[in-house]
């Protein structure tokens, strides 16, 4: 199946004024049958279907690339990277985008215009991409931010950060977007809303904010 239309369209007006490229189109295959957790899980169990997806969701990055960055890590401190996250994570996000649970005009509009196909493709192949930890700049500050996550963060991320198809990947993503985000958790700013997140954001101060940022950001 080639890129739908509408995303070409859209992709290849985009990218002519960002970088004068164009998006490749490709051919999936006929996808399973199912929703897109069912579709996805399916695809996961079959390496050539894999392969296949992880494919077109490379040709469709090519547009991702200009915020979030070669192979899903960018290069602003304030746009998150997706290289790494659960495969299933990052196709809830996809699917909260267009739906309008999550907001952001941009990002609804680009995901909007993508077929089924090619949500599925973009969350395999970032799922399958190497994150680029943060560097250390202040060792102290990072066993501080270590202790913290040891208490409260590691029950919902994991013990290296890594999440789960229910929650985010935390290591090695950019320090100023986590930074924002624990913020906006805590006082509850938003349209992005999740109790738990706001409950254990709730008491941080300032400090730990810093100390925990520091520290998920340098994790491999």
């Amino acid at each position: 199946m080639n890129i739908t239309p509408s995303l070409h369209a859209a992709l290849g007006m985009v990218l002519a004024l960002v970088c004068g490229t164009a998006v490749a189109q490709a051919s999936p295959g006929t996808p399973p049958a199912g929703t897109l957790e069912e579709r996805l899980n399916v695809i996961l169990q079959d390496p050539q279907q894999v392969e296949t997806y992880a494919r077109m969701g490379q040709k469709v990055s090519l547009f991702c690339a200009n915020c979030h960055g070669d192979g899903g890590n960018s290069v602003k401190s304030d746009v998150p990277n997706l290289a790494g996250q659960n495969p299933t994570y990052l196709l809830t996000q996809v699917r909260q985008f267009a739906d309008g649970s999550r907001r952001y005009e941009f990002m609804e509009r680009l995901i909007k215009a993508m077929s089924v196909d090619e949500r599925l493709g973009v969350a395999v192949y970032y799922a399958r991409q190497s994150v680029k930890p943060q560097p250390v700049h202040d060792a102290a500050l990072v066993a501080e931010g270590k202790k913290y996550y040891d208490k409260v963060c590691w029950r919902c991320h994991g013990e290296q950060g890594r999440g789960s198809e229910s929650f985010a990947r935390v290591a090695g993503q950019q320090t100023d977007y986590l930074t924002q985000t624990l913020k906006n958790y805590r006082g509850s700013v938003g349209t992005r809303v999740n109790p738990l997140m706001t409950a254990n954001t709730r008491q941080m101060t300032d400090a730990d904010l810093r100390a925990v940022v520091a520290y998920v950001s340098s994790m491999r």
